[in-house]
Parts: structure tokens; C-alpha cells; sequence
């Protein structure tokens, strides 16, 4: 095929058509903040013996009507049996040491506006609501309408029971909510077509780079983007700290088999899709290495 080459004048005008229609594009996105969907990153730290852990995973979404905003604080559950909130009169265990705290709520009994408004009552500073049983880390923006003025944010169920059971052990937790990142849902008609319009636009400054040396970089960004993910699907991975009691720590039971070291009251370990179970400072450099288990080969990206 024989194509003429595209002169530097040629290529200013595309670029300028193409910058034009990156500013329609952004004014048709400027009002979509009612249709976004705002993930939450969720900082969490706490204290098991001498040692600090801390975790960070884009664990969360920001309801519909929460305002995107950073908030902090201890975790506090519902005081009682049932941890939904439900009742108006549902009083939370707040430490005396925390200035401000976040109330863990289990879902259902009642709409999410009810139980963050009972929270908000009580002094909350942010609502964290965790999803039904058997739903895994799936999550979804909440409706509710009425409590715009506290942050609320939906995460998985096995995180929150997670947090649950540290804090039922007497473990102090605190969590920092940052606003992460915006995802859109669906797109207008309208805009689908802006983008339509703006990938014939790109592919056809793409014939104007074939023409130039190819980056050689490209497996360098396919290995960032897989550590990447890999990131993040430890982060989903549950948590759990051993105590006095627990079959794990039985001398019959298997070591760890990274460090080959036997497990130990207040031991933190990770534990992975397939169910087997690693010391998490060890095993979280393995899966970051690796990505699978280091007994069965499952592969955490896959599961």
C-alpha cells in the first residue's frame, strides 16, 4: 500500500482537533459525580504484641450520596449481639483513647440510611458497612439518601469479618479512608459517540507513529501492571492472628513452609484463596515474586 507521510503541519492539525474534542469530552464529564463510582482506600493499622501492621488495598466504595472525603479513626463495632445497627438505640464500644471513630456495621435488618443516621448520633465520624455472607469482597455504591453529611463506605464480607474478629480479640484498630479512584458505570449515547469519533482519531495518528521506532519498553509496563494487580489481590486476601488454642499451633500441624519456622501465639498469617495459610511477612514477598502458592501452585490472579 502506498501511503504518503505525514507532514508536521499535517500532524499539528490533527493534534489540535484532537485536543479540541479531549475539552468536549471533559465538559460532557464534568457533572458525573451523581453516576460515578468512587472507590475508597482503606488504610489499616493495628497492634498485635510489639509489632504494627499495617495494610493498604483499594478495599471499598463511596455511597451514592457520601461526600468524597479523607476521614480517620478507631473501629468500633455495635455494642450487643447484633452488629447491624438497626435498633435507635444501639450504643458502640468507642476506646477512651480515640478522638474520633468509625463505626463497622453489618449489612442488612434495615436501609443504609437508617443505620448510618444511627451511628451519626451516637458521634461517628464515618460508617463502614460491610456486604452479606457468601458475597466474598463484592461491593456496590449504597443508596441513602439523608446522610450526606458523613462519610459511608461499603466493603467486602470477608474484610469486614476480618476487622471484626480483631477487634472482638481486643484488638485496636484504626483505618484511614482516602477517596480513590472514579469508575463509570455506563456512558451517555452522546459521549460513546465523542469516543467513537475519538478513536478513529487516534488510530489514524497511530499510522503517523508506525512509521517511528517502537518503544522498547513495552513488557517493562505488562510487568509493572501485573505487580500491580498482584498488589492488590493480596490486599483482598484474608488476615488472621493466632492465639492460644488454635489447631494451628498444635506441634503436629505443618510449619510454615516459606520460613519452615512453627507458628506462634499472636502470629499473623495470611491466608489464601486455596485455604492454605503462610506467616503474611512471609508470604506476601513470595506472592509478590511469584503470585502463587507456594504448596498447591494456585495462582491469585486466577482465583
Amino acid at each position: 500500500m502506498n501511503l504518503r507521510r505525514i507532514t508536521p503541519s499535517t500532524h499539528s492539525c490533527v493534534s489540535s482537533q484532537l485536543l479540541r474534542l479531549s475539552v468536549v469530552l471533559l465538559l460532557s464529564l464534568h457533572d458525573s459525580r451523581g453516576k460515578a463510582i468512587w472507590t475508597a482506600h482503606l488504610n489499616i493499622t493495628f497492634q498485635v504484641g510489639n509489632r504494627i501492621i499495617s495494610e493498604l488495598g483499594e478495599s471499598g466504595v463511596f455511597g451514592n450520596h457520601s461526600p468524597l472525603e479523607r476521614v480517620s479513626g478507631a473501629l468500633v463495632l455495635p455494642e450487643g449481639w447484633n452488629q447491624n445497627a438497626c435498633n435507635p438505640l444501639t450504643n458502640f464500644s468507642r476506646p477512651e483513647q480515640a478522638d474520633s471513630w468509625l463505626a463497622l456495621i453489618e449489612r442488612g435488618g434495615c436501609t443504609f440510611t437508617h443505620k448510618i443516621n444511627v451511628a451519626a448520633e451516637k458521634g461517628a465520624n464515618g460508617v463502614i458497612i460491610y456486604n452479606y455472607p457468601g458475597t466474598g469482597n463484592k461491593v456496590f455504591p449504597m443508596s441513602h439518601q439523608g446522610t450526606e453529611n458523613i462519610v459511608a463506605v461499603m466493603i467486602g464480607n470477608l474484610k469486614g469479618m476480618e476487622l471484626l474478629h480483631l477487634i472482638q480479640k481486643g484488638v485496636y484498630v484504626t483505618i484511614i479512608i482516602e477517596v480513590g479512584r472514579m469508575h463509570m458505570p455506563w456512558l451517555s449515547h452522546y459521549v460513546m459517540s465523542l469516543f467513537t469519533f475519538l478513536a478513529a482519531t487516534v488510530a489514524y495518528l497511530f499510522l503517523y507513529c508506525a512509521w517511528r521506532p517502537r518503544a522498547p519498553n513495552s513488557s517493562t509496563r505488562r510487568r509493572r501492571q501485573t505487580k500491580a494487580d498482584v498488589k492488590k489481590a493480596i490486599g483482598q486476601l484474608q488476615l488472621r492472628v493466632l492465639t492460644e488454642g488454635d489447631k494451628e499451633l498444635d506441634p503436629d500441624e505443618d510449619n510454615c513452609v516459606v520460613c519452615f519456622d512453627i507458628y506462634k501465639p499472636q502470629d499473623v498469617v495470611r491466608i489464601l484463596t486455596c485455604k492454605h495459610f503462610f506467616h503474611k511477612a512471609c508470604i506476601d514477598p513470595w506472592l509478590l515474586a511469584h503470585r502463587t502458592c507456594p504448596m498447591c501452585k494456585c495462582d491469585i490472579l486466577k482465583t
